[in-house]
């Protein structure tokens, strides 16, 4: 079901690194035109969801992972505030080997951009930017091009914020999403919540990648449709959604993700992140 005849692409990062991570906000204006070599403005940052379609079981993919890793730890684009999501797929779960973070939901979600961009099948690493450009996941040139192209665009502005709880084990977050800015029609939008962790990592024992140990960032562990978002025009949408955490995942390395997508062109008009506390 894979193409695993993609020609492994060179890993070169050729974005500025940063020594320290860059902090970030959830503003979304359009940033002004600016070196794409140096982080600017905490102000000027936009939310950038980047998606990375992965396997432990596909050979071409850690370099992709590392590339993700980067994008997200180092911010290095000017004007984005990039938010990822590491979704793991489980059709190369064959030849021995498992991938522990794998799941059917993660296919179908990759399935539907497939359908979307008029793809003859889905193939990994696939990496997609804001829902509206997709290119093979481990090329720093394209994902440069693709992200700072987002920033460039309207983004909804999306907060989330904590409510206490009385359950160790959940978490109720509120959510306020803004008029759909960027919206090119009409047409229905979903919110989306998301958890993420940070920091897994696997010994894998066989397949194409039988003795690495792969590292990740951003996986995605939970997503829900939390509700849908108002038409142009309209008043704020405030929603209250709970999150219960499974026992495996550390806490102090999860993620709250929310994003608007538009259900039929699958655009993502705007999203946010925060760390959940310890």
């Amino acid at each position: 079901m894979a193409r695993k005849g993609i020609k492994k692409m060179k890993n070169t990062f050729l974005l500025a690194a940063c020594g320290t991570l860059c902090l970030v906000t959830l503003r979304a204006n359009p940033p002004q035109a600016a070196s794409p070599l140096s982080p600017g403005p905490e102000t000027d940052r936009a939310p950038v969801l980047v998606e990375l379609f992965t396997s432990e079981g596909c050979s071409t993919c850690p370099p992709a992972d590392t590339l993700l890793s980067k994008l997200e730890s180092l911010q290095p684009i000017d004007g984005a505030q990039i938010i990822a999501l590491e979704e793991h797929v489980d059709y190369w779960n064959h030849d021995g080997w498992v991938d522990s973070y794998s799941s059917p939901d993660w296919t179908l979600r990759q399935q539907a951009y497939v359908d979307r961009f008029k793809g003859k099948s889905p193939f990994t690493p696939q990496m997609v930017v804001d829902g509206q450009s997709q290119f093979v996941g481990n090329n720093p040139q394209d994902a440069q091009a693709a992200i700072q192209e987002a920033a460039h665009r309207l983004k909804t502005q999306i907060s989330i914020t904590g409510v206490p709880s009385d359950k160790g084990d959940a978490q109720r977050f509120e959510i306020r999403v803004g008029n759909r800015a960027g919206a090119a029609t009409e047409e229905p939008a979903d919110v989306w919540i998301a958890v993420t962790e940070d920091g897994l990592r696997s010994s894998v024992k066989a397949g194409e990648n039988a003795g690495k140990d792969l590292s990740h960032v951003a996986t995605l562990r939970y997503l829900h449709k939390a509700g849908s978002a108002p038409a142009k025009d309209s008043s704020p949408l405030v929603l209250t959604q709970q999150v219960k955490f499974k026992a495996s995942w550390k806490k102090e390395n999860l993620h709250i993700v929310v994003f608007v997508q538009e259900r039929k062109s699958l655009h993502v008009l705007g999203a946010a992140s925060v760390r959940i506390a310890g």
